[in-house]
């Protein structure tokens, strides 16, 4: 199913977090809107560490990059964000309706009132460097890698009408009704972009789909389930940190941070949340990531992807996060992002399951059952031609004005 349909299983920390909002918006946007400023003294624990705890989330929206148009600007005035606010708050969305009974309207069942719209943030984008706010530029591998990707999912595509009627999803790919010969080829790299116009396998389908999540460092894109519904539960205790990430459907995932001063795993060893080795510099949290497996893939970074994290106390109820990420085989140079949240009540929250992602546990089979069937009811002289169907109808959605 779509990755839309799939936020119906929110946590009840989610849902508790969501009432919470609600019957305090006023005091939450402002904390949300003013600048972070540092402590004189930091919350600690009874050993003496700073204290991170507690469930946090952003309140606010912010895209990854600065959209072109704001240019070099790093935060909005007063007057745009509340001119942002109030445009968003009229556009459909994910209310907006396609023709009865498509796979575009299927695509909308789940609509904004599972995905509540944030205030816009004080900043133009989470990306602080480079200023202009923008991933730095990437490497021929990365773009060669990249094209091939593309390529291949265009093929996918070609005999649909998404190509035959020039839509966005078919931008530098051609129509042609002969389906691609090119349909039953391995992809160029592990499936974790995105799906494709296809389900020969668990892999062509999303990760979302698959119950999983994309992973370190969590920083969605605008209108990504990840991003609107996304919390950080941070437990200490002496010598350990543990941080439960409540994100998308229920696709939940634990982090242990080791805090003990041993080196990274071996090189040989790669997981899919990567490595993590904590330390204290003076009232920050710093974390190093690696021995990420090759599976994963982070805006085209994959196994040589590099974190350096910061997380630190900026108030009573405010926490910044900092993540500066590198890949020589895919960037030019590091870039650095920050996210500023907000401290969740532990009483509204008290009651913290663990989350299950039903429509992948069940969604997915179904999925490849169904193309299944669709094929066999061709190759019997019923029905059309799997391969000329674009099941992925989902980008006629209104673009968020953030975009």
């Amino acid at each position: 199913m779509r990755d839309r349909l799939s936020i119906f299983t929110i946590t009840v920390a989610g849902v508790a977090t969501a009432t919470a909002l609600s019957a305090s918006t006023t005091l939450l946007y402002a904390q949300a809107t003013a600048a972070p400023a540092a402590t004189a003294v930091s919350p600690k624990t009874s050993w003496g560490e700073p204290d991170l705890q507690g469930i946090w989330t952003d309140e606010t929206d912010t895209p990854l990059q600065r959209p072109a148009k704001f240019a070099n600007q790093e935060f909005f005035s007063e007057a745009e964000r509340a001119d942002l606010d109030r445009v968003r708050s009229v556009s459909l969305g994910r209310d907006k309706r396609s023709a009865r009974g498509s796979e575009a309207d299927v695509a909308g069942a789940y609509n904004a009132a599972f995905t509540p719209k944030k205030k816009t943030g004080r900043r133009t984008s989470r990306i602080v460097d480079p200023p202009d706010g923008r991933l730095p530029a990437l490497t021929p591998e990365a773009k060669r890698l990249a094209a091939a990707d593309r390529e291949f999912r265009l093929a996918l595509l070609r005999a649909t009408d998404t190509c035959k009627n020039g839509e966005r999803d078919c931008i530098g790919g051609t129509y042609d009704p002969t389906p691609s010969p090119r349909f039953d080829e391995t992809p160029p790299r592990y499936g974790a972009a995105g799906r494709m116009n296809r389900h020969n396998g668990p892999e062509d389908a999303s990760l979302a789909e698959r119950c999983l999540m994309g992973g370190l460092p969590e920083l969605g894109q605008i209108n990504a389930i990840g991003d609107r519904i996304s919390f950080r539960r941070i437990v200490q205790t002496p010598g350990g940190i543990t941080m439960f990430y409540d994100v998308g459907q229920g696709q939940g995932w634990q982090r242990n941070i080791v805090m003990d001063g041993s080196p990274h795993l071996p090189a040989a060893i790669r997981q899919w949340y990567g490595d993590s080795r904590g330390h204290w510099e003076g009232d920050t949290l710093v974390i190093d990531v690696t021995n990420f497996s090759p599976k994963t893939d982070f805006q085209g970074s994959r196994e040589n992807l590099h974190l350096v994290e910061r997380w630190t106390r900026t108030g009573p109820d405010t926490l910044e996060y900092a993540v500066t990420a590198e890949d020589p085989t895919v960037w030019a140079r590091p870039w650095t992002a920050k996210q500023d949240f907000i401290r969740q009540s532990d009483e509204e929250n008290r009651i913290y399951t663990e989350p299950r992602c039903h429509e992948g546990n069940y969604g997915l089979p179904g999925l490849l059952h169904g193309r299944r069937t669709e094929e066999l009811a061709f190759a019997e002289g019923r029905g059309s031609d799997p391969r000329t169907r674009d099941a992925n109808k989902a980008d006629e959605l209104d673009r968020d004005p953030l975009q």
